[in-house]
């Protein structure tokens, strides 16, 4: 409902704004806490319930944005990205070298009120041994400067490579092969999103290995390439996004009732972990770069594929659910006490 009154050009920075939140630091910390707190419980849908809250967190932004955009109507102009030229080795070392003191006050930013809350509920309520401590302690300083490199990587190098791919293919005659392209690149992006491995082990230790991580990993590949094959098809016909995302949600719902619970929760938080750092840092920016060659709005036109990524894995994950709930069904009705019996009978006569 509130969708109606909000201007177009919001609508793809608002659904993107909901994918683009559920990053490295998001997605580790906010699952873990979700199993955590399910442990706790004994009933059957603890298992359940233990994902779920990635997708939560994503509604959140979508709606402050949205609700920002009634607030602030004004729609804006786009400045064209400066893609930085280095003429020498020397040059472009010194180009990384200038922009990490701004990612290292950033991610400190980001870091400190997480750190600061383990060691308060540690020196009050935790009492974890030195080593167990020692051990997180090091594992911030590794996720510390980690992002940090990633961060400067991304911004300082990764975004403007995406911006000039686009552009480059945006330019060509034949402008629609950035549809497949786009495909190839959304199905081998995944495996470099970091929080997509964190959802796979979780899944992989809450289900005691019986959904496989390669089985999760390939669903979540064909749905994020068929995301970006749709994302870049709506910027060269310049199609508005919620022709697509209206339908896809729709499907999704639908699938919830037909799907067991475990997979629907998965699927809502593959969303928000498929369309993690790399799609915000090369596919945003590649479609960015695609829509000025092409002469559509940027606003409008060009967000809305972090969106799109965060839809697809909500069908391709039920679906996958729906085919492990088919086969189950097949193998109960191939055991069943009839079945045994005529086994156990085969076997005796036999011997």
């Amino acid at each position: 409902m509130l969708a109606q009154f909000i201007p177009r050009e919001f609508l793809a920075v608002a659904f993107d704004s909901g994918g683009v939140t559920t990053g490295p630091m998001t997605v580790p910390f906010i699952m873990a806490m979700g199993v955590g707190i399910a442990s706790i419980r004994s009933d059957g849908d603890a298992e359940s319930d233990s994902f779920g809250l990635v997708a939560l967190c994503s509604v959140g932004p979508i709606l402050a944005v949205m609700l920002m955009s009634l607030i602030y109507p004004s729609k804006g102009a786009y400045t064209p990205v400066d893609i930085p030229t280095a003429e020498t080795s020397k040059d472009l070392f010194l180009l990384f070298v200038r922009s990490i003191p701004h990612y290292l006050l950033e991610v400190a930013r980001a870091l400190f009120p997480i750190m600061a809350f383990f060691y308060l509920f540690q020196l009050f309520k935790l009492k974890l041994k030195r080593q167990s401590v020692a051990r997180i302690t090091v594992g911030f300083f590794y996720t510390f400067f980690g992002l940090v490199l990633f961060l400067t990587g991304a911004n300082v190098g990764f975004m403007p490579v995406g911006t000039m791919i686009g552009r480059e293919l945006g330019a060509l005659p034949y402008n629609w092969i950035v549809v497949p392209i786009g495909m190839i690149i959304g199905y081998f992006i995944v495996a470099a999103e970091p929080a997509v491995h964190v959802l796979n082990r979780q899944v992989y230790e809450m289900t005691s290995g019986a959904i496989p991580k390669k089985a999760l990993s390939f669903t979540l590949s064909i749905g994020v390439a068929l995301s970006v094959g749709l994302s870049m098809l709506k910027v060269v016909a310049d199609i508005p996004i919620m022709y697509f995302l209206i339908p896809g949600y729709a499907i999704a719902l639908l699938l919830t009732f037909f799907v067991p619970p475990i997979f629907t929760a998965i699927a809502f938080d593959s969303g928000g972990v498929a369309s993690g750092p790399m799609t915000a840092t090369f596919l945003l920016p590649m479609s960015i770069g695609l829509c000025v060659a092409c002469g559509g709005d940027v606003v409008s036109g060009a967000f809305g594929v972090v969106a799109m990524v965060a839809m697809t894995p909500l069908i391709t994950i039920q679906i996958l659910g729906l085919i492990f709930k088919l086969k189950s069904r097949h193998t109960a009705e191939q055991t069943t006490p009839d079945a045994l019996d005529t086994l156990i009978f085969d076997m005796e006569d036999s011997e």
